[in-house]
């Protein structure tokens, strides 16, 4: 027997417990229900704040964002294209700045299989760790306070660093993106890609689809100052307006 909407909308919620990104198209064959009949349980469930619509699924809501480790489960094919369409953007720098989070991993793996002789400074131990692979990578790991769920060194000590650096270009991943700009859920990181942002000559913003028309608690950058987003969509509505009128390039992976 089918399960009701009141069951059927429960067990949504329980597999975002444990999956904190849900596909339509999967939830329908799982629970035995058409994908319109999905659509109709996310739209509503959505309006209740239970979660947040994306193309194609749900995740969890603003305020409850998952951690780095989890985010590096979701999205895996979509991240490594975009990681993939990044490097021609990369080809004539010499010295990178590459922020934190899930997508910019990705990245980085591209870049210690496909670039040399770069130095990439950071402040997250997961673009470290990748970058690792490549001896020619000269890494240069920013001070500050670490903050375990998302494998990063953020703070004071963070920005004043940086403020003496310069780079050729900056790589930032964002929790939300919307027609205001990328932004973040910590204020802490925000303030930090912002820095990371104004002390490079380019800036490009790594980021899937899921972020499209997210907003959350810190603007870290309007699309003026962004030079190219690259993504595995093209962004829709008044955020593609925006970025038209920015001039900031998106690039499909």
């Amino acid at each position: 027997m089918k399960p009701d909407k009141s069951a059927r909308q429960g067990k949504i919620m329980a597999a975002l417990e444990t999956s904190p990104s849900l596909r339509v198209a999967e939830l329908a064959q799982t629970l035995g229900v058409s994908t319109e009949t999905i659509r109709r349980d996310l739209d509503q469930m959505t309006s209740a704040g239970l979660l947040n619509r994306t193309y194609g699924g749900a995740v969890r809501p603003l305020h409850s964002e998952p951690t780095v480790a989890e985010r590096h489960t979701m999205f895996v094919t979509e991240r490594q294209r975009i990681a993939r369409a990044t490097l021609p953007l990369l080809r004539d720098a010499r010295v990178l700045i590459l922020g934190s989070g899930s997508t910019t991993v990705h990245v980085a793996h591209e870049i210690a299989a496909k670039l040399k002789d770069l130095m990439v400074i950071t402040h997250s131990f997961g673009v470290a760790a990748a970058l690792s692979a490549n001896p020619t990578i000269k890494t240069l790991l920013l001070p500050g306070e670490y903050h375990a769920g998302e494998g990063t060194l953020l703070g004071g000590h963070t920005i004043a660093f940086l403020q003496d650096l310069y780079a050729d270009c900056t790589i930032l991943g964002a929790s939300g993106l919307s027609e205001e700009g990328p932004t973040d859920a910590l204020p802490e990181s925000a303030a930090v890609y912002s820095t990371m942002a104004a002390r490079a000559a380019r800036s490009v913003v790594v980021a899937d689809h899921s972020k499209f028309n997210r907003l959350f608690t810190a603007r870290y950058a309007d699309w003026r100052r962004i030079g190219h987003l690259v993504t595995d969509q093209a962004p829709e509505g008044a955020m593609a307006t925006q970025l038209q009128l920015s001039g900031t390039q998106v690039v499909l992976g």
